[in-house]
């Protein structure tokens, strides 16, 4: 199956860039990394949708889109931990990559631009992260490729809800502030990493 027909179009198009081959291979030559990160990924977003929830109380709509978020989240991290027990790999901290925070380096200082950027940051992770999972798909064992088909429907409702928040607190159009997150997030895809990671990019 390939990554384009597992994903929706307007997702595809919203990504300025696919994720090299050269990752692929990457990934599948540290699959125990692939399974720590993805872990992590999944806490890391709960922590976000949390953080949001605590920050914006003034804003109903996300309140609910972000609750829903941070269970599914969880409940995805716990999956993935059973995965890796399953598998007899432990569960570790890493180091982040730098894929996030140069997101969040562009971040405008102001309300309500700040939290436009920040959903629109999150539309990216959670689009990379789906069409990530497409990519791997094939090349994975038949549990971890059903468990992470799964994945790239809920993952692609988590991108669907940040864009759809991003234009509903918005006070002016965010199609050229969705452009400019979309050449920034592609750098930091194509540009080499050291240290593999789910969301790192090409090894050096």
């Amino acid at each position: 199956m390939s990554r384009d027909s597992l994903l929706p179009a307007d997702l595809l198009a919203f990504l300025a860039c696919p994720t090299p081959d050269a990752w692929v291979a990457w990934a599948l030559d540290n699959p125990e990394l692939l399974l720590i990160d993805h872990a992590q990924c999944e806490k890391k977003a709960a922590s976000t949708a949390m953080s949001l929830l605590y920050r914006y109380v003034d804003q109903p709509l996300l309140l609910t889109k972000m609750s829903q978020l941070a269970r599914e989240e969880l409940l995805h991290f716990e999956q993935v931990v059973k995965l890796m027990e399953a598998r007899g790999i432990a569960y570790r901290h890493l180091s982040a990559s730098r894929y996030a925070e140069g997101l969040r380096r562009h971040l405008r200082p102001q309300e309500p631009e700040r939290l436009v950027d920040i959903l629109i940051i999150g539309a990216f992770i959670e689009a990379r992260s789906c069409e990530r999972f497409a990519r791997l798909i094939p090349h994975l064992d038949d549990e971890l490729a059903k468990f992470y088909r799964s994945l790239v429907k809920s993952e692609g409702r988590h991108y669907e809800d940040y864009i759809m928040l991003a234009r509903h607190v918005a006070a002016e159009p965010i199609d050229d502030r969705v452009a400019f997150f979309a050449e920034r997030e592609a750098e930091l895809i194509v540009a080499p990493d050291e240290a593999f990671r789910f969301h790192s990019g090409v090894p050096v």
